[in-house]
């Protein structure tokens, strides 16, 4: 037997279950899940083992709280594409690797604490933002963030990935293949709960370069979590971006339309 079926195959009363996630979940509110993590830390380093039964085994990490688990990803955002598991599950919409947004879906199941890691999940959290601008999180950092935003550091982490995702986004687009504007919008999002003013101008930036309404829209929870002329400010600031996007498409698809017809004619 594998070793992932002995550690996440069976439940915690021996029974055979046919989603290792379904054990993942099931301890987070089961003790005996501690009983597994020596187990599931051996084969997250195992480089003989089948690349998705090491990812698996980090999630599950991940979502216990384990301080292994924080520091795979860390070792994994180092350099994300030679981490042994990338590629091994695809987003169906983009084509692209989507295992660092399961990692970070994994850091929401918050035990941190309760095992005394908050540290260790902080560095991995602030180990997935340095990487927000060149890798896809599938709108599944945001939480991740926003749970420690104030913690040393992850506000310039913040900074600096919005910052070097708009200077990609402000060249040629076509190797990025998903959408960076609104995830790093996101990262925005993420940090209005501590400084709006701070999320506002990160918006604003990344929105200059790469106006979308699907962009637009994620930004409109900036604008509720601030108060007074700010929020004002800001929400007008989005309709006048969303107008001019939109004069801006329908200019173009004239011209387009004008071009077809003399080429036609």
């Amino acid at each position: 037997m594998a070793p992932r079926d002995t550690l996440l195959g069976v439940d915690f009363d021996g029974r055979p279950v046919d989603d290792p996630y379904d054990v993942v979940d099931e301890g987070l509110d089961d003790p005996r899940h501690r009983d597994r993590v020596p187990g599931l830390v051996a084969l997250v380093h195992d480089a003989a083992a089948p690349e998705l039964d090491r990812f698996v085994a980090c999630i599950a990490l991940v979502t216990w709280g384990e301080a292994a688990g924080y520091e795979a990803v860390v070792a994994a955002a180092a350099e994300p594409r030679k981490t042994a598991w990338y590629d091994c599950s695809i987003d169906r919409k983009f084509s692209v690797d989507n295992t660092f947004a399961q990692l970070a879906r994994a850091m929401t199941f918050d035990l941190s604490e309760e095992k005394g890691t908050q540290a260790a999940r902080t560095e991995a959290v602030r180990a997935l933002v340095r990487i927000a601008d060149s890798e896809y999180f599938d709108e599944q950092l945001e939480w991740a963030v926003e749970s420690c935003v104030e913690e040393p550091g992850v506000l310039g982490d913040v900074e600096d990935a919005v910052r070097r995702g708009v200077l990609r986004l402000s060249g040629d687009t076509r190797a990025i293949g998903f959408d960076l504007a609104t995830q790093l919008v996101d990262l925005a999002c993420a940090v209005a709960v501590a400084d709006p003013r701070r999320a506002m101008r990160l918006a604003a930036e990344v929105l200059f370069v790469a106006p979308s309404d699907r962009a637009l829209k994620h930004a409109e929870a900036i604008a509720a979590r601030a108060d007074g002329p700010d929020r004002e400010l800001f929400a007008t600031h989005l309709q006048n971006v969303r107008n001019a996007l939109h004069s801006f498409l329908t200019i173009r698809q004239n011209t387009e339309q004008n071009t077809d017809r003399m080429t036609t004619a």
